[in-house]
This record gives structure tokens, sequence and C-alpha cells, in this order.
């Protein structure tokens, strides 16, 4: 071999060890200065809440601040590009999940590509639904449901939120599982949705845990089903929808970490070994559980494949259903 191409192959191999090294000593200093996690919604809300009890958690371990940003507007895309187009370097992180999933096939264009953009650390928590009617309504189980739906076709009524949200598109997919025929009717609040069901407007609605769990507990509403793939450990009694005659049927939502895309593996892994550790603290189990939420961390590789099953399995049923693209 000439000496040239020599010179030159060692002269990479030394470029590629010091890069290596690099990172290696950039994720064995990381965190060095706080951390910002930005969630592309406002105060109060469920993926708010369980950000700020993972931060503080977080915080205790790493010692350093971990900070959570709101940053509403644009339907979340404002959020998105902001931490997309920030430092890579592991102290600005962005709230996703399954709404972002949803996002990615149910609108027409985004100023962000999650695939591109972003790097995936881990998972922080589900939010299960639970499939809800009144407190002195006929049905008391999903085969009543499904059954008063076949004998009457389009006559089932099914309260959910705004069109394309989780809610929705677990009524939708309910329907195509169960092979029924009924309406969904969507309400901007969780408010509008209860009034419509004790009211008897519509019989049944899909409704995220944590904000009618005082409805639960009073007996105004009753929890027939969980949407989850196992039962809530807050309502043990409480039958998934998939036990009660719908096989296969999940559609929780859920929410994680990530970063932008060219942030270093090793600031990844350690990013996503603090993450594991302040959500599966006793302390954040017990605390979200509370909430109606389920903490619940995952590797950076198990958080995208899960990103991705969620988009290929939303886009089916965004198409079944035949709604339109935002």
């Amino acid at each position: 071999m000439h000496p040239r191409n020599v010179f030159a192959r060692m002269a990479g191999a030394a470029v590629l060890a010091l890069a290596a090294a690099g990172a290696c000593a950039q994720g064995q200093s990381y965190p060095s200065k706080p951390i910002t996690i930005v969630v592309a919604f406002g105060p109060g809300g469920a993926g708010d809440l369980v950000t700020r009890k993972i931060a503080q958690a977080m915080s205790a371990r790493i010692g350093q601040p971990v900070v959570v940003e709101n940053k509403p507007g644009a339907g979340a895309a404002a959020a998105a590009v902001a931490v997309a187009q920030a430092r890579p370097d592991g102290y600005t992180a962005l709230l996703t999940g399954n709404g972002t999933a949803i996002s990615s096939v149910l609108f027409k264009s985004l100023p962000y590509s999650l695939s591109r953009d972003f790097r995936h650390v881990s998972s922080v928590a589900s939010f299960d639904l639970a499939l809800i009617t009144d407190g002195n309504s006929r049905f008391k189980s999903v085969a009543d449901v499904i059954a008063y739906a076949k004998a009457n076709s389009g006559k089932l009524n099914i309260g959910t939120s705004r069109i394309g949200s989780t809610q929705h598109l677990a009524a939708e997919l309910f329907k195509s599982m169960a092979g029924i025929d009924a309406v969904s009717v969507p309400y901007k609040t969780t408010g509008d949705m209860i009034a419509a069901v004790r009211a008897g407007d519509v019989q049944v609605a899909f409704e995220v845990l944590s904000p009618i769990l005082g409805q639960l507990s009073a007996g105004s509403v009753r929890a027939i089903g969980v949407t989850s793939a196992r039962r809530f450990p807050g309502l043990p009694d409480v039958p998934t929808v998939a036990e009660g005659g719908v096989p296969g049927f999940e559609a929780s939502s859920w929410a994680g970490i990530s970063v932008p895309a060219a942030t270093p593996a090793p600031v990844v892994e350690r990013l996503a070994r603090e993450i594991r550790a302040a959500v599966e603290s006793p302390e954040v189990q017990s605390s979200l559980q509370a909430m109606g939420y389920v903490a619940s961390a995952s590797t950076p590789a198990e958080m995208t494949a899960r990103i991705e099953r969620d988009a290929a399995k939303w886009k089916a049923v965004i198409e079944t259903a035949e709604i339109p693209l935002q």
C-alpha cells in the first residue's frame, strides 16, 4: 500500500477514535447544567403534570434543575420545531408520545419530521382511557354496549374528544373491531362530555381516566372497560375492553421524552437511565397512579419502535374511518 494511503487511513482512524472518546467523555460529564423539558401544552394538563413529577425526581437524582417549559400553540408544532432546532447536547428535550405519532399521520404536512429531527429517549407514563356510561345506565359491560349497537344499527352515540384525538381514534377503532355501526360525537371538554353522558345525549364515551376519577368514585358515571392491554391498578375490578368482548383492542395514550436528532448516543443513554430511575421510584409510581396514570420507562430503541408502531396503527384507523387529513 502506498505510504500516503496508509497515512490517510491512520489519520481517519485517529479522527474516529477522538470523536468516540469525546462522545464518551461528554456522556460521563453530562449533565453539568439545568435540563429543560418542553411541553407543547399549557400548565395543568396530563402531560404537564406527569412531566413535572418526573422532572422533580430526576433533579433530586442528578443534582441539577430539570425545568418544565410550557410552549403551547400551533398544534404542538411550535414546541417540536424549537426543540428540533436546539443544540443537540441533551439539555433541551421534548415531551412526545402517542399524540405526536398521531400528528405525524393526521396532518398533511408538518414543519418537522418525527423520525428525522428527533432521537427518542424513554417513555415516562401511559394515560389509560375508559369506556364510561351513566351511573344508572342499562349498560353494565362492554358486551352490553356491543349487543345494543348490533341490535340498533346507527343508534349508539359514543362521546369523544376532538377529531383526531386518542379518544376519538379509540372510538373509531372500537367500532371497527367490534363490527358495529355507531356515531362518534366529539366534545370540546371533558365536562361537556360527562354532561352529555349524564343527559343521555351519548350512551357511552371514551375518556382519559385522570380527569374522571372523581366522577367514577362518586358513581355519577361508571367505567365498564379500560382501553389498555392490562387492567388499571387503581380500578382492578374494571376489565379491559379486550376482556369485555373485543380481543386485541388497545388504545392507550402515553408520553415520552425525545431530544434533537444529533444528540450523542452516550448522552441519550445517560438521560434514559436517569429517566428510568425517576420513573421507577416508589414515590413517582404511587403519585402517578393516584392521578390516574401508569408510570413506565423504556429504552431508546423501545420508544422508537413504539412511535413507529403507533403511527402505522393510527394511520390505518384514520384511513378506515375516512377521517380527513388536517
